[in-house]
């Protein structure tokens, strides 16, 4: 055994660190032949190291969400003060994070948005497909108001409302729970309005075919028709290739339909081109029902994915739409 003063390089056969390192772990622990268990382990490493990078890297935007809240702090204890004489004193903390976004979107995925010219002057209600996470719609949010200064509400789910720390970005960013009233208010006082029929359900049980999941939701609908504006399609391209979801797995769609939780894993956070396109707007018109409006605007969506996005999506093309160099057009 080597003594505390030894050196592992003295001798007549001197050591490498790596071969000392473990050569003082076999005596300390008694295992013979350790070597053969760590060359094992660092195998097993290379092998299932992929897969945690695939299952981590969505851990990036819950870093970026909860860094934009921390960043929403220390803006509102710097603006106290101001808030008495200020009208609305987070418009500077939303051009800050919507600036945040922006640049991730454009480091990460070269996020492209097409289309602008169909958003009205005035409100809107913005429909869109729902993508295994909501990052391209917190990207189309960014760019429209860095670039254009809109402003956008959006409804999300209820579960969103109880997640820890979440209430001063939602409260900043006017993040509606979506009961019918409250929605039509939003529009009547001039308001865009963006909502994602298919909600969680889509987002979760989609897949690279981009199925449309809205069941028999038409309340978007009626919200439009009592607010008396147009309904605005939205699709980006490759939001499923971005982050995939276990979906499939039987089991886990029953357990979501009992608890109506996100309870489905997710994986991959690869950095694919984003292209968002906003289709022409479907204008409003008093004598359409909620149910033929809203099967215009399925429609209306179904035709942006077709014309937008390969079917099925593939993971590795996405990947290399990032190279090219011709502009997408609207």
């Amino acid at each position: 055994m080597i003594g505390g003063n030894e050196s592992c390089t003295s001798g007549p056969i001197p050591m490498s660190y790596l071969t000392c390192l473990t050569y003082l772990l076999g005596e300390w622990t008694g295992v013979e032949h350790i070597e053969d268990y760590l060359s094992y382990a660092v195998y097993l490493l290379w092998v299932l190291f992929p897969l945690a990078v695939v299952l981590l890297l969505p851990g990036v935007l819950i870093i970026l969400f909860y860094t934009s809240i921390l960043l929403l702090h220390i803006y509102k204890r710097k603006n106290e003060l101001k808030e008495a004489y200020y009208n609305d004193v987070w418009d500077g903390a939303r051009q800050m994070l919507a600036t945040l976004w922006d640049g991730h979107g454009r480091i990460w995925h070269g996020y492209e948005l097409h289309g602008v010219k169909n958003i009205p002057e005035g409100p809107g209600l913005i429909v869109f497909y729902h993508g295994a996470t909501p990052a391209d719609y917190v990207y189309f949010m960014a760019r429209l108001l860095t670039q254009w200064k809109r402003y956008c509400h959006v409804v999300a789910d209820h579960f969103v409302f109880r997640l820890p720390g979440f209430k001063i970005l939602l409260d900043v960013h006017g993040v509606m729970h979506g009961p019918r009233e409250e929605c039509v208010n939003a529009l009547k006082k001039g308001y865009l309005l963006a909502i994602a029929p298919g909600g969680v359900r889509e987002a979760l049980f989609s897949d690279e075919m981009y199925t449309i999941i809205w069941g028999d939701r038409k309340g978007f609908a009626q919200v439009a028709i009592d607010a008396k504006v147009p309904i605005i399609p939205m699709f980006t391209q490759n939001v499923r290739e971005g982050v995939r979801t276990l979906g499939g797995i039987k089991i886990l769609r029953s357990l979501y339909e009992r608890i109506r939780l996100p309870v489905v894993p997710v994986y991959g956070g690869f950095p694919v081109k984003l292209r968002t396109f906003i289709g022409e707007p479907i204008p409003y018109d008093p004598n359409v029902t909620a149910e033929e409006l809203t099967a215009k605007t399925k429609a209306a969506v179904q035709a942006l994915i077709d014309k937008h996005q390969k079917i099925p999506g593939n993971i590795f093309r996405a990947l290399m739409e990032r190279f090219q160099t011709q502009k997408k057009e609207d």
